[in-house]
């Protein structure tokens, strides 16, 4: 057991290094030669782990696709005891924008991951996958405020979910590119939300971590 725990340590360690390659100069930059010198470990010891690029690709989307749900797992888990779905809904939100160094590095390499997923069949599969189960959720969350008297029930569609991933997304980029700064992400998602729900105060959740905070080289 301690053996195969170190194993996907390793594997996590490995795909650290990867992100911290995509991050400042893509995928592209990203060989498994280049991998193994930023993990610090012989090119032969990497390929004990992964046999491939490919394969390596693919694991380090799936540990940053974990480390990105954690994240927003924490948010909704630090709300209240009982967060009405619009807490629920911002909390996730707000934790798909980069807020911090750390969600940063991570919105920085899922742009990596995108740009090669145009082309590459099996990195779009595991993208797309993800997408109808973000949806669902959100239509749940939307249909529940509905039933609860907060949000008018021709509102809590699959649509009306996919235009507030949209706007995460589009906000997230205009992070990353210096268009609006973090505060104005923010503003403009409680903006969002407020012509959804209706012009009320925006939902109580904890202020998000300070730009600039540490952070480590993963994403999460």
């Amino acid at each position: 057991m301690p053996k195969k725990v170190d194993h996907e340590a390793r594997r996590q360690e490995i795909s650290e290094a990867l992100w911290r390659i995509a991050s400042t100069r893509g995928l592209d930059g990203a060989s498994l030669r280049d991998v193994a010198a930023e993990a610090g470990i012989s090119l032969g010891r990497l390929q004990h782990y992964f046999r491939t690029r490919d394969e390596m690709l693919l694991f380090a989307l799936r540990h940053i696709n974990r480390l990105a749900a954690d994240r927003i797992r924490t948010r909704i888990e630090a709300l209240t005891e009982e967060p009405t779905p619009r807490e629920v809904l911002r909390a996730c939100l707000s934790g798909m924008l980069p807020l911090d160094d750390r969600s940063r590095t991570g919105l920085l390499v899922g742009a990596a991951y995108f740009a090669r997923a145009v082309h590459d069949e099996t990195l779009r599969a595991e993208a797309e996958n993800g997408i109808p189960q973000l949806r669902a959720f959100f239509a749940d969350q939307l249909r529940l405020a509905a039933d609860r008297g907060e949000l008018p029930p021709e509102r809590a569609t699959e649509d009306e979910a996919m235009l507030l991933i949209s706007m995460a997304d589009g906000l997230a980029t205009y992070v990353l590119l210096g268009v609006h700064d973090p505060g104005t992400a923010l503003r403009l998602l409680d903006l969002q939300l407020a012509h959804l729900f209706g012009a009320g105060r925006p939902a109580d959740t904890p202020a998000p971590p300070g730009i600039g905070s540490a952070a480590a080289a993963a994403s999460g």
